[in-house]
């Protein structure tokens, strides 16, 4: 079992999470944060630190095989995060805004 980010985190990539994991397993993207689930070690630590509520276990979401494929295949492109930064400028606005998967970037963040 892992945890997975999902769409919510699109356009917002608050960044509270990557400062509590204890293993380091978050990967910046663009416009959104990935957890590589051969890393995560379910400790759950990063869930309520996510102001935009988008962490969940990969257990808990009827569609987590499509966001533990999404976290699994960015995870090994982007680079990782360990440190928090400033949000989006637009993730007040958007915190909450549903269906936000077309709006996913896959380009690569600029990591720690």
């Amino acid at each position: 079992m892992t945890h997975v980010v999902t769409d919510n985190c699109i356009k917002c990539k608050f960044t509270d999470c990557v400062e509590v994991c204890p293993v380091d397993c978050f990967y910046e993207g663009e416009n959104m944060l990935v957890i590589h689930p051969d890393e995560c070690i379910d400790c759950g630590v990063c869930v309520p630190e996510c102001p935009a509520e988008a962490i969940f276990p990969d257990t808990d979401l009827a569609a987590a095989p499509q966001w533990l494929r999404l976290n699994q295949e960015y995870a090994e492109k982007w680079p990782n995060i360990t440190r928090k930064k400033e949000p989006l400028p637009e993730a007040d606005a958007l915190n909450g805004v549903a269906n936000k998967l077309p709006d996913f970037s896959p380009k690569p963040g600029d990591g720690d």
